[in-house]
């Protein structure tokens, strides 16, 4: 830090020692209080506090810090606990959001100093929240002319004409854009055929669902995007297609989805989708971010691994924790399907990951 304004590691330092002089509160306290949401241990407190060398801690235990010291509430009893924040007062949800105003402030400028940008961080209000406030445009592909067809309600010259029967990858484009919507009140947020994109749409954040049999847009931000992992289509194969991993050893692995036959029909169990997250490369100040399955319950899995009420703070967590100072980052996961609905993945549980990238540091 410069200058005479506090560093983050003093002020977290002061709501411990000082925000109730009389009550005496450690880090083991803390530490316990926080570990109802995630594990924590005195040392990570430590390293936050640290007068020396001090740690930044992820944006997601800042909160906890806010909603700790926003209550008193939290110290009337031992063990000291972390009440929920739907459970704060009106007054109390004020003190917890100016207080998390100005932690995420003071961690911002720690950031900056150091040249570091993590869009692997969410904020408080959720993963695809976009704190800038600048638009936000998914972008979706139509499907191809002989599968609009056979859709009565694809033909524009019909009376009962519906624009949304013509896009693909419907499902998915519904759940997210509800959700970015409500997450960013304040942002545009648009949706567009991948065909209909102008030119100033590819510099906004863009995210992308579905993959390169139909998003050419995903297929033209891929091959601008250093990765180890290639999309094979799937009319590029015999079968299903998949994902080709380049092996560190020079060889490839294809990991496809996995489907069977029933009564002459083709059934889906398990797809591979990917998720992928980094600077737009249109314009480095905006993010890309691109949700993309083998099959559409793929592209619809990994959407709801991070809206799912149930998954998707601990999945942003765990991209927090995991990539935690990358820029860009990738995962590929397995998305089960069962009775042709989508099981919400875990990034949390290894099974649910085949890859991720960059791969673990040492």
């Amino acid at each position: 830090m410069t200058g005479d304004s506090p560093s983050l590691a003093h002020r977290l330092r002061a709501l411990r020692e000082e925000q109730w002089p009389d009550v005496p509160i450690t880090q083991g306290d803390l530490a316990e209080a926080f570990s109802a949401e995630k594990p924590a241990s005195v040392p990570l407190l430590s390293s936050w506090e640290s007068r020396t060398r001090p740690k930044t801690p992820p944006l997601h235990r800042l909160a906890s810090y806010a909603t700790f010291f926003a209550t008193r509430r939290s110290v009337a009893h031992r063990p000291y606990r972390l009440i929920p924040v739907d459970e704060l007062t009106a007054d109390e949800q004020r003190v917890r959001e100016e207080l998390l105003r100005e932690l995420t402030g003071l961690r911002a400028v720690e950031q900056r100093e150091v040249g570091v940008t993590s869009p692997a961080e969410p904020s408080d209000r959720g993963f695809w929240y976009f704190d800038d406030r600048h638009v936000i445009t998914i972008v979706v592909a139509q499907l191809p002319a002989d599968m609009r067809a056979k859709m009565p309600y694809s033909d524009p010259t019909q009376p009962d004409y519906v624009e949304l029967y013509t896009y693909a990858d419907l499902d998915a484009l519904i759940e997210l854009h509800g959700h970015i919507r409500a997450t960013n009140p304040r942002s545009q947020v648009n949706f567009r055929i991948a065909s209909d994109l102008e030119p100033d749409d590819y510099t906004t954040h863009l995210v992308l669902l579905g993959g390169v049999d139909w998003n050419l847009v995903t297929r033209e931000l891929l091959t601008r995007v250093d990765l180890p992992i290639t999309q094979v289509s799937r009319h590029d194969e015999a079968e299903s297609g998949g994902f080709l991993v380049r092996r560190p050893d020079g060889g490839e692995t294809l990991l496809s989805p996995k489907l069977d036959t029933f009564r002459g029909r083709e059934v889906l169990h398990e797809d591979v989708a990917h998720f992928y997250r980094g600077p737009n490369p249109f314009n480095h100040k905006r993010t890309v971010t691109i949700c993309n399955g083998q099959y559409g319950r793929g592209t619809l899995g990994v959407v709801r691994a991070l809206t799912d009420g149930r998954f998707r703070d601990r999945n942003a967590e765990y991209l927090a924790t995991r990539f935690a100072g990358e820029a860009a980052y990738s995962i590929l996961t397995r998305v089960f399907v069962v009775n042709g609905q989508v099981v919400t993945p875990d990034w949390n549980t290894p099974e649910s990951r085949l890859l991720e990238w960059p791969e673990g540091r040492s």
